[in-house]
């Protein structure tokens, strides 16, 4: 008889945003990795240079942040995968089907897989990873809205697990690629949240060995390795011995441990040093930007100004996006005009919504009552100055993003807005969203296909996680958009969904409710000895499970 086991968790439990971890939340992206100069070598240590905010726990359902899947996708792996062009295709999963009324899916899994810890990788495990991220004591964010429609997890055998939701769900596949729902060990999840943060036992290439707090992690080789996605056919692998996974949040002593040859791949590649890169021979980039949403600027329409359309179309046609883009990003991005990655085939761009008019911003502040200024040329309305809080994540914004949001600054002033710019910790940075204390926010959020769009607009959204975060922060709260996303996450027709989407994308860019920017950077810079390194066609994450070191 199979055994059942509730994944559904009782009761709600919201923590504090100081806490939260979420930095993100995609469709396939990925990178084309450099072709390999010979045979892959066996052996060595790579290091690796992070200018992420150090995650504060390694298991990536715990919050579910960007810089714990970089790192996690190194020891974590999921159910499914996809390939270069987006299709889903095997993991730890072998096949699956869905039934009829797309209500229940049944997995059928490798039997050949064990845990680093010894633990065998079957039904039940998949049971428990889910429960896992379900659990309100787990504060997760982005695996916690991904899986929010399984209701029951049913171990049919060993190897078959049938998950049954509580309504159809067509980005159930796409979720579960996910590293932010990756699997393991049910062992070492039954350990506190303290030692399985400090240390998450997966399938993975590579584990993690130790971790010195503000330095680096060290993730030694899988000797027992059996698993890689369908989309691998490399054999022996892992190749190399250990990874030093650093972190270095200066982008310039980042580059220059790069150049010097003391780390050989680094992340958060800035514009200017990308550039430079192009011209030495020693330096390989890999772009991958990242798919499900672009970088965008939420209007936060939940209270005053922007709940007036009026004010928020002023302050989208005051400022000019596009020469900030040009002139601090040497080419390395392209400004976006929709709210999805330009990776994302579903992808909606409406460039003619977001053509600079001054005037016609003027027309419309003065239509919404924003008609007097004062002495330092803000427009005042019942003696209150046009005043906008723009809290951004130094943590989450580089530089050349920072200098951007001055620029808009500077153009929304001439305007006639007073915007606010302030900078903040990860930390105090939640805490600002938690009390809804802002008007303009800038917030990646990767989540694999269009379904994104439900997870940050979808009225549902701006009620908060257990972690505390809510990802709805434009709190676009219309019933239009709200009927669009939740047929388009009910029906697996491909025609029907690319129309509701379209819709739903439309409503929300007419509305201006975002400010869309560019795609969600991912630019990586290595070592040319670096071979065989690629993206994730997932979340565009890099995996050295393939990667060697030549001499």
């Amino acid at each position: 008889m199979p055994s059942r086991r509730s994944s559904r968790p009782r009761a709600a439990v919201v923590v504090t945003a100081a806490v939260a971890l979420l930095l993100a939340a995609c469709s396939p992206g990925g990178g084309t990795p450099s072709e390999p100069t010979g045979e892959p070598v066996a052996g060595g240590t790579l290091t690796y240079a992070s200018g992420d905010a150090e995650p504060s726990c390694l298991d990536p359902h715990v919050g579910g942040n960007y810089p714990q899947a970089l790192i996690a996708t190194q020891y974590l792996e999921s159910l499914v995968s996809l390939d270069d062009d987006g299709e889903v295709i095997p993991w730890l999963a072998t096949e699956w089907t869905e039934s009829d009324d797309g209500l229940t899916w049944e997995f059928s899994l490798r039997d050949d897989v064990t845990f680093t810890d010894g633990t065998p990788f079957d039904a039940e495990a998949v049971a428990a990873n889910i429960a896992h991220v379900q659990d309100p004591a787990t504060a997760s964010s982005t695996g916690y809205l991904a899986l929010a429609k399984i209701e029951d997890v049913v171990a049919v055998d060993d190897h078959t697990v049938r998950l049954e939701l509580s309504a159809p769900d067509s980005a159930l596949l796409e979720s579960l690629s996910q590293v932010w729902v990756a699997m393991e060990s049910p062992k070492a999840l039954e350990r506190s949240q303290e030692d399985n943060c400090a240390a998450p036992v997966g399938t993975g290439p590579f584990v993690v060995d130790d971790w010195e707090r503000q330095e680096s992690v060290t993730l030694v080789r899988n000797d027992d390795y059996t698993s890689p996605p369908a989309d691998v056919e490399g054999t022996g692998l892992p190749y190399l011995d250990t990874i030093v996974w650093r972190f270095i949040p200066d982008s310039a002593s980042r580059y220059a441990a790069l150049q010097s040859g003391e780390v050989q791949v680094i992340d958060n590649a800035q514009p200017d040093t990308i550039q430079s890169a192009e011209s030495d021979d020693a330096i390989e980039e890999l772009n991958a930007p990242r798919p499900g949403a672009a970088n965008r600027i939420e209007l936060n329409s939940g209270k005053a100004p922007f709940d007036d359309e009026h004010v928020r179309e002023a302050f989208v046609r005051s400022v000019n996006v596009d020469d900030g883009i040009q002139s601090l990003f040497f080419g390395t991005a392209e400004r976006s005009y929709s709210p999805l990655s330009s990776v994302e085939p579903l992808s909606l761009s409406e460039p003619d919504l977001f053509t600079v008019d001054t005037d016609a911003a003027a027309g419309l502040l003065d239509e919404a009552g924003w008609s007097e200024r004062d002495d330092e040329g803000y427009r005042v309305k019942d003696g209150k100055r046009l005043t906008l809080d723009f809290p951004v994540s130094t943590n989450q914004s580089i530089p050349a993003e920072q200098s951007l949001f001055e620029q808009i600054q500077a153009d929304a002033k001439t305007a006639g807005f007073e915007v606010k710019l302030h900078p903040l910790d990860l930390s105090s940075w939640y805490g600002a969203l938690a009390e809804n204390d802002y008007n303009l926010v800038s917030a990646p959020y990767t989540k694999v296909g269009p379904d994104v769009l439900r997870i940050l607009y979808h009225s549902d959204s701006i009620t908060p996680a257990p972690s505390g975060y809510f990802a709805n922060l434009a709190q676009v709260a219309d019933p239009a958009v709200d009927d669009l996303l939740t047929r388009a996450s009910a029906t697996s027709n491909t025609d029907d969904r690319e129309s509701l989407y379209e819709q739903a994308q439309r409503i929300i860019l007419e509305g201006y409710y975002i400010l869309p920017l560019y795609d969600q950077q991912n630019h990586f810079l290595h070592s040319s000895t670096v071979q065989g390194l690629r993206a994730m066609p997932t979340v565009s994450t890099p995996t050295f499970a393939e990667a060697w070191l030549a001499s």
